[in-house]
């Protein structure tokens, strides 16, 4: 694609105008049929169909003729110019039928390969309000398998990067009036500044937006249809009015958050105060995707050896830190063998030694008695449950995923043990285990004030005293000299820590989890493919826990 060719201009030669939208430069649209989703000409497809690579001339085309009949109206001829066209032709027809843009021009850049980028300068009008909107995307141009005709690959992001399936754009008056959303000192908040909150903002917006005192404008949004799902806004034609919307979060410590993440492809944390449960800290990388830190679900390694811990003394099966365990290189069950990291043993340990170093033979080797008592399969589940509110379901004041500790069998009870198997958590759930075992009760974590609108709270079971006690001195050892040190080494006050690695079927590297508190305040991180516990989350926590 020639740089700076221009495939939609009001004016020109050629110039047609459909619903106010319009192009200039290209008719190019006889004898279009539905095949393969694009068109074909009036000869046999059979003996004009074309194979192999696209030359840089069809892509040319492909993406010249497409581009031309969207910014021209022409919602089903562009439709036909993609390999779907079934899905395509009502989002094109939407842009301008529902997200009512007036006049477009579309600009192409230099194709490469298959790609070809665009810049889209557009006017969107509703009920006498106008106002420019541009953005940039791009199409990948494809043979079609039946014609062999180069088409555009049809996916919702060519209109929008934003746009996925079953979204739309809209332009109407907001669903809910807009927020000033305010941290726990006053401290305003927004998506610009703190771009991991853009999906916590639209949600607590459409959730409270009323409640906040707001009137609503009008918006160009990206919108699912699904009540549950809040709409993310594009453009503002008529401001409203904001209610403010005063959160748990803490400026100081989200900013932290939000640097120390962004140094990952895919990385969250999340910070909570453990005294009341108020979350003081969510981010993700990539900043503006889907909140991982609060809806993820992943085997947590050995950070879930705080609920191991505590389901051990809780079940007798050791007294406390001060027991002697075995932590051999290995050990079995059922069957199947299970390492320590280069299989290192601690000959004559403790417990407080065995989880200071992360051995998991010993969270495995002592728990088997449970095995013959027929409890061995539930109890990690049950007390995860009963102590640290896991299973419960939580009214965050957003949309949040509890942690999942499944009753297993045979050798995936072991695993759960050490956070593999059917275990399953977010970087909110295990920074909730922390602040639990640092308090030494459950507290729902919460991102808006109960009171805002007295929704119901999860509740649990205090830790009892000695539990407590000996789960906080295990962490203030792992994070003064067992395997959280090195992360934890330049962060003050009375601190605690436990290193995690998760293996994932089908990836190289392990995913890495580390979870510790300093004084009031707990945090819990993961990093896919980040290696080991304290090598890529660590620092993250680290970074976040200085921030208090």
């Amino acid at each position: 694609m020639r740089s700076g060719a221009k495939v939609a201009v009001v004016g020109g030669v050629f110039l047609v105008v459909a619903s106010g939208v319009g192009y200039g430069g290209y008719n190019l649209y006889n004898g279009l049929t539905g095949h393969d989703g694009g068109g074909t000409d009036t000869k046999s497809a059979a003996t004009t169909k074309k194979s192999g690579p696209l030359s840089a001339e069809e892509i040319e085309t492909a993406a010249k003729d497409f581009l031309a009949a969207w910014a021209g109206g022409k919602a089903p001829e562009a439709a036909q110019l993609t390999n779907n066209a079934a899905e395509a032709e009502p989002l094109i027809a939407g842009y301008r039928e529902q997200a009512h843009v007036s006049a477009a021009v579309i600009t192409p850049g230099a194709a490469v390969g298959a790609k070809v980028p665009f810049t889209v300068r557009a006017t969107v009008t509703y009920e006498g309000q106008s106002k420019p909107w541009s953005y940039a995307s791009e199409l990948t141009v494809v043979r079609g398998l039946t014609t062999g005709r180069a088409l555009v690959d049809w996916v919702p992001a060519v209109v929008h990067p934003k746009l996925t399936k079953d979204t739309a754009l809209k332009t109407d008056k907001a669903a809910a009036p807009p927020i000033k959303a305010v941290d726990h000192k006053g401290r305003e908040l927004t998506k610009e500044k703190y771009p991991s909150l853009g999906t916590v903002l639209d949600s607590l917006r459409k959730k409270y937006g009323e409640t906040a005192g707001g009137t609503a404008g009008v918006e160009l949004v990206i919108t699912s249809g699904n009540d549950s799902a809040p709409d993310q806004t594009l453009l503002t034609l008529t401001k409203g009015k904001e209610g403010t919307l005063t959160t748990t979060l803490d400026a100081d410590v989200q900013a932290a958050a939000e640097k120390a993440v962004k140094q990952y492809g895919h990385a969250s944390v999340v910070a909570v105060k453990p005294s009341t449960g108020e979350i003081r800290a969510v981010a993700n990388s990539p900043a503006d995707g889907y909140n991982t830190a609060m809806m993820g679900a992943q085997a947590p390694g050995s950070t879930m050896k705080i609920v191991s811990a505590t389901m051990m003394m809780d079940n007798g099966v050791v007294d406390g830190q001060g027991t002697k365990v075995e932590c051999p290189p290995t050990v079995t069950w059922e069957g199947v063998t299970f390492h320590n990291l280069d299989d290192f043993k601690i000959p004559g340990g403790t417990f407080k030694d065995s989880f200071r170093r992360s051995c998991n033979t010993a969270f495995i080797k002592a728990v088997k008695p449970l095995n013959k008592s027929g409890i061995a399969g539930r109890a990690l589940g049950e007390t995860a449950r009963k102590y640290f509110g896991i299973g419960l379901d939580w009214q965050t004041g957003v949309v949040s995923v509890d942690g999942s500790v499944p009753e297993s069998s045979g050798a995936e009870t072991a695993a759960s043990y050490i956070g593999q198997g059917k275990v399953a958590m977010n970087a909110l759930n295990m920074a909730s285990i922390t602040a639990t075992a640092k308090s030494g009760a459950f507290r729902q974590p919460v991102i808006v004030p109960q009171s805002l609108d007295d929704r119901e709270l999860a509740t649990a079971q205090p830790l009892p005293g000695s539990i407590a006690q000996a789960l906080r001195e295990m962490m203030r050892a792992t994070a003064q000299y067992g395997t959280g040190a090195p992360a934890m080494s330049g962060v003050g006050g009375d601190k605690g820590a436990k290193t995690g690695s998760a293996e994932v079927d089908g990836q190289g590297k392990s995913n890495s989890w580390f979870t510790g508190y300093a004084d009031d305040l707990a945090a819990a991180a993961v990093v896919q493919s980040g290696g080991h516990g304290g090598d890529a989350a660590g620092p993250v926590v680290a970074q976040v826990l200085r921030a208090r």
